[in-house]
């Protein structure tokens, strides 16, 4: 419950930021489903939080469906393909519980907007077109690189840039490129080509948000010249054009390393959640600030993974427990005295069920599923990580049994010690014994998230008492008659 209010909290602090109710977002690249799709986290968070609120809000993720270079490594229809994987991406966004837009436009769709908006900025004498290319001149807006901080005399030609000779000045960029032999193209008043890239945001942006508005998201990396050439090209197009808010997110990064297919430490969403609640990935993102690096690393996730089923096994003994007093009252005494209190502890239990409840909807945690069936998804994806069946689980606890009944406490503790090493713990509860997945002892410790504008040497400094309490909870038990204590610790509280 501490950890949900801390988000909660945080969500409060934005919400006295926020002055209107528009959104958007650009899904860049349909083709990536990997990881870094955690982008649409800060937008899809606020979202969610903002319709809590009683926000009419518009949230836009557009697609950009225009780049076809995959397609034709494949060998396959540009159009067929570019849909699949937008498909593909919006089942992940599902599993992780974002919220659907309101709209989710494609950019192929939106040609006409886009080429009307390259005319007004040739008609605001903010571009030029040479040989059927249609360049932005930079030197006509002299805001360039408010967002960045960037001076236009920094982008030296071959940095980010580009050279193209016949260009008025190296820092210029596209709005409409020429058609090439084998790539798609649309009739245009400059003749056959496709939009820039960075043209086709602003476009979708305006029509379905206007020129001005609230929220614009996106990576760290989109800032310049991504973004920076948007603000530039819609000023152009419009000069009242304005958005109140950019909110960048960090990148991710594996192992404090960042994630690329060079350096053979790249994976999908889906390879993720196949070993791990996709509910445990979204409570771990939501746990970085959102301009913060994501450090993934198997330890991180893992302590998400027991946290999200804390909160379920919570959820779900609150359930059983109210269930027993329903059914109890059908034959309960008549003695006023006990009925009230059991009225009172029903109430109570009820109120603070509903409250959790409450708050794991507004951070998209909260399942379709029964408590029940999300502890039981926790354990498969347990069983999975260990290499472990159920039966083996359940034959184990039948050979601890009976050497605790033979008093074989060394051969009883190596077995739950077996167990712990593959992430499956087992609780003692009168006698019965009970499985539930746990943190594997080896996971190296984390070291606390990076808060924005954090050196990195504070950041060692930080103590990290989240995952050294998970770990103690996960470390391995013993069977053996314990001595007597010679101090009282008092217990560590839940997180």
């Amino acid at each position: 419950m501490n950890k949900l209010r801390e988000i909660m909290e945080a969500l409060l602090r934005i919400e006295e930021r926020i002055s209107k109710e528009i959104l958007f977002q650009s899904q860049a690249e349909p083709f990536h489903k990997q990881l870094r799709s955690e982008g649409n986290f800060p937008c899809s968070g606020i979202y969610r939080y903002l319709k809590y609120l009683g926000y009419d809000f518009v949230y836009v993720r557009s697609f950009t469906d225009v780049d076809y270079k995959r397609a034709y490594e494949l060998g396959e229809d540009p159009k067929a393909l570019s849909g699949q994987y937008c498909q593909e991406f919006l089942k992940d966004m599902d599993d992780l519980r974002c919220l659907q837009p309101t709209h989710q436009p494609c950019v192929t769709d939106h040609m006409e907007q886009i080429k009307k908006m390259i005319a007004k900025i040739m008609t605001n004498d903010c571009a030029y077109t040479i040989g059927g290319d249609v360049y932005f001149s930079v030197d006509s807006f002299p805001e360039y690189g408010r967002l960045s901080g960037r001076k236009l005399e920094d982008n030296r030609a071959g940095e980010r840039v580009g050279v193209y000779s016949r260009k008025q000045n190296p820092a210029e960029f596209a709005l409409w490129k020429a058609a090439k032999p084998g790539e798609p193209s649309w009739e245009s008043p400059w003749g056959p080509g496709r939009p820039g890239w960075h043209i086709e945001c602003s476009a979708v942006s305006a029509y379905y948000l206007t020129h001005s508005f609230d929220i614009h998201g996106g990576g760290m990396d989109l800032t310049f010249p991504h973004h920076e050439n948007e603000i530039a090209q819609s000023c152009a197009a419009c000069r009242e054009s304005n958005i109140s808010y950019w909110m960048h997110n960090g990148f991710v990064n594996i192992d404090d390393e960042k994630m690329s297919k060079s350096l053979g430490n790249f994976f999908t969403i889906r390879e993720v959640t196949r070993l791990y609640h996709p509910l445990a990935l979204r409570y771990f993102l939501l746990g970085n600030h959102y301009r913060s690096p994501v450090n993934y690393s198997i330890s991180q996730i893992e302590i998400a993974s027991e946290s999200v089923f804390y909160i379920y096994q919570t959820l779900h003994d609150s359930e059983e427990a109210l269930s027993v007093f329903q059914q109890g009252t059908e034959t309960a005494t008549n003695k006023k005295q006990q009925k009230q209190q059991h009225l009172t502890a029903f109430l109570s239990l009820t109120e603070l069920l509903k409250e959790l409840k409450a708050i794991l909807d507004v951070l998209g945690l909260l399942s379709s599923s029964t408590s029940a069936e999300v502890l039981q998804q926790f354990k498969e994806r347990a069983l999975k990580r260990g290499e472990l069946t159920e039966e083996d689980v359940l034959h184990a606890i039948e050979e601890r049994t009976l050497a605790r009944k033979n008093k074989e406490f060394a051969r009883s503790d190596q077995i739950r010690t077996d167990l712990v090493a593959k992430g499956i713990t087992l609780m003692d509860i009168g006698t019965e014994t009970e499985w539930r997945p746990c943190v594997r002892p080896e996971q190296e410790q984390p070291a606390a998230p990076a808060q924005p504008n954090q050196s990195v040497a504070a950041v060692q400094e930080q103590p990290v008492a989240l995952s050294q309490q998970m770990q103690s909870a996960a470390a391995p038990q013993t069977d053996q008659p314990a001595a007597p204590l010679q101090q009282e610790h008092p217990a560590v509280p839940p997180q």
